[in-house]
This record gives C-alpha cells, sequence and structure tokens, in this order.
C-alpha cells in the first residue's frame, strides 16, 4: 500500500492550496484519514481528519480555514487550505487507516511521503 501526496508549494498569505493524498494497492478497506503538519523544531501534529461516513475534525488553528474531504471511490483524501498564514508553513502528511487483502483482521496505519507547503509573500 502506498499514499502519493501532491499540491504543496508556495503561496503568499491569503492564498490557498488544495492537497491531495492517492491510496494505492492491495486495499480492502480505509478507515479513518487524516492530514497532520510539521513545522520546523515543531513536533508533528494533527490537524484535520474524517471518517468513512465523512463525519470531520479539525485543530482549532486550522478550523473554518481549512477544509477535509475524500472521494471513497478514488480512496483519496483531500485538503482545501484557505486564507493561509506563514504560521501554516509545515510539511504535510496524509495519513490514513488501511486493511489489506492480506491482513483482513488488522488495520494498519500508512503514511504519504510528505509535501512542503511554504505560506511567505
Amino acid at each position: 500500500v502506498q499514499l502519493q501526496a501532491s499540491g504543496g508549494g508556495l503561496v503568499q498569505p491569503g492564498g490557498s492550496l488544495r492537497l491531495s493524498c492517492a491510496a494505492s494497492g492491495m486495499i480492502f478497506s480505509i478507515d479513518d484519514m487524516g492530514w497532520y503538519r510539521q513545522a520546523p523544531g515543531k513536533q508533528r501534529e494533527l490537524i484535520a481528519a474524517i471518517t468513512p461516513g465523512g463525519s470531520t475534525n479539525y485543530a482549532n488553528s486550522v478550523k473554518g480555514r481549512f477544509t477535509i474531504s475524500r472521494d471513497n471511490a478514488k480512496n483519496t483524501v483531500y485538503l482545501q487550505m484557505d486564507v493561509l498564514k506563514p504560521e501554516d508553513t509545515a510539511v504535510y502528511y496524509c495519513n490514513a487507516k488501511i486493511r489489506t487483502w492480506s491482513s483482513l483482521n488488522r488495520e494498519s496505519n500508512y503514511w504519504g511521503q510528505g509535501t512542503l507547503v511554504t505560506v511567505s509573500s
């Protein structure tokens, strides 16, 4: 199983970016999916999560500015980031809890490779 993240880049304060993360491989089912970020010198933090049914949770720091969504048919999770601030600069990682065809009775945690978001004028 692989998670491939994309969509990072350089954006000015107040701008927007959309991150995508597609899961591929011998996937039987995907449970919760989420986005984390890690800023320089800081710990990785969960900023948004979504259940298979579409229920969402956000960190206070991004609530009202970021929107997480998913397309279950495409095994893909998205993060729409609006009104970006310099403090949003970080490497963003997607995460998914996945059952594979070779391990139906166990859910494992998978990570994307990280995509850099830089918010600067």
